[in-house]
Parts: structure tokens; C-alpha cells; sequence
């Protein structure tokens, strides 16, 4: 039997565990638009994780009458890669900024560590509580 704040802590874990998720898929992502930024008429591709996040947490309901009944297996954010057909200003056709990307995929870096960070704090806090070293 969980405790409400064990499904809390769950709902967490997962949640991290959906957001690298979505930081490896950017990388990804990225890598392909920089290999691809002289293919004429190629779109960039982008991952929209956080704003279907925003979309999933605002109809999260966490009110409830008793401990179990908070959801564990709540579903955080879909991973969804879009295609940019935004029009380019170069002859090809083609729409990835390089300068652009590699902001991006540095700024994603930083994501991914952080939330590597952030799981690992978490595993040793648990260790040090089960162990009590």
C-alpha cells in the first residue's frame, strides 16, 4: 500500500524520467537539423514537450478524498516532433539557422544534465535513508 506522498514522489520521478526523455529526442532532433543545414529545401524540426506539458499539468487534479486515490501512472506531456515550414530567406529552400541550433543544443545540454543532477540527488537521498550512510 503507497502513501500519498510516495505516489507524489512517483508522479515526480516519472515525470523527470518523460522530461530526458524529451531532452534526448531534442538533441536528436538537433544533431539531424545541423547534418542537414546545406540539403536544399530541408525544414527544420523541432520537440514540443513542454508546451503539451503545460496542456497535461493544467488538467491535472490533485484533490483528493483519499491517499490512493492519487494517480501514479499519470501521463506528462507527449514527445511531439513538428516540422517548421516556416519560410526561409535563403535561395534553397532550406530554414535551419545554425546559430540557432547550436544555442539550442546547448541550452538542451544544460536540461539534460540538470535533470540527470536532480534524479541522482533524489536515488542518494533515498540510499542514505534506506542505508542511514
Amino acid at each position: 500500500m503507497k502513501s500519498g506522498i510516495l505516489s507524489v514522489d512517483a508522479q515526480n520521478y516519472n515525470l523527470m524520467k518523460k522530461s530526458l526523455d524529451a531532452s534526448s529526442t531534442r538533441s536528436e532532433i538537433i544533431e539531424n537539423n545541423i547534418s542537414n543545414a546545406n540539403i536544399a529545401n530541408y525544414k527544420r524540426r523541432y520537440v514540443t514537450f513542454e508546451e503539451t506539458l503545460k496542456e497535461t499539468s493544467d488538467s491535472l487534479n490533485l484533490r483528493t478524498t483519499k491517499e490512493k486515490h492519487i494517480d501514479t501512472e499519470s501521463k506528462f506531456g507527449e514527445i511531439k516532433v513538428v516540422k517548421d515550414n516556416s519560410s526561409s530567406m535563403r535561395q534553397d529552400g532550406n530554414n535551419v539557422n545554425i546559430e540557432i541550433e547550436k544555442v539550442n543544443q546547448a541550452a538542451n545540454t544544460l536540461m539534460y544534465y540538470s535533470l540527470i543532477s536532480q534524479i541522482n540527488n533524489r536515488l542518494s537521498t533515498k540510499r542514505y535513508v534506506i542505508n542511514g550512510r
